[in-house]
């Protein structure tokens, strides 16, 4: 359910001495982080060589991570929307009262070290299908290895629909209401 760094106490007070600080803990028993058994849903890395002292754990959730995914995904040109057709009708409802939910359409697993992304989207019509997904993998990759700091090991897209625009609307002379003279 969440990437979680744990970064145990180094520097002087996890060194050579009379003993820890309070409260710190050094050896195998100074990062007790609970892992699933399955391995898929959280991560703990290993500690920088250089972490300083009083350092603690990040936690970033599956959702954090869905929603960069998302944002990645919708900032190439060509994606109209991501998701399927009720969870982009919801969205609709979402975007009529200022919400948005960027991780709609993107599913995440998480393991130890490695993250799987499943993108369900909605692709504009005279988009090159094949390559708009090439370009969503290198968006998504690019922004989890970078953001999150996970490797992504595959992201599977799955384009539902084609939007079509509708035939764009021209105004015309005789549209609208006629102008009013001035009377005089």
């Amino acid at each position: 359910m969440e990437y979680q760094n744990s970064q145990p106490a180094a520097g002087p007070a996890a060194g050579p001495g009379p003993g820890p600080g309070p409260g710190l803990v050094t050896g195998p028993a100074a990062s007790p982080v609970a892992r699933p058994a399955d391995g898929l849903h959280a991560h703990v890395a290993a500690p920088p060589a250089t972490a300083p002292a009083g350092s603690g754990r990040t936690v970033i959730s599956e959702a954090a991570i869905a929603k960069v995914a998302g944002i990645a995904a919708r900032s190439v040109p060509g994606v109209y929307s991501l998701g399927t057709g009720p969870s982009r009708a919801l969205g609709a409802i979402r975007d009529a009262v200022g919400s948005v939910d960027h991780a709609a359409g993107v599913h995440v697993e998480v393991g130890e070290t490695q993250v799987a992304v499943d993108i369900d989207l909605v692709a504009v019509y005279g988009t090159a299908l094949h390559a708009l997904a090439e370009q969503i993998r290198a968006a998504v990759y690019a922004a989890v290895e970078e953001l999150v700091g996970l490797e992504v090991i595959e992201v599977n897209i799955e384009i539902n629909d084609v939007y079509v625009p509708g035939p764009a609307k021209t105004a015309t002379p005789g549209d609208g209401r006629p102008a009013k003279e001035a009377i005089q």
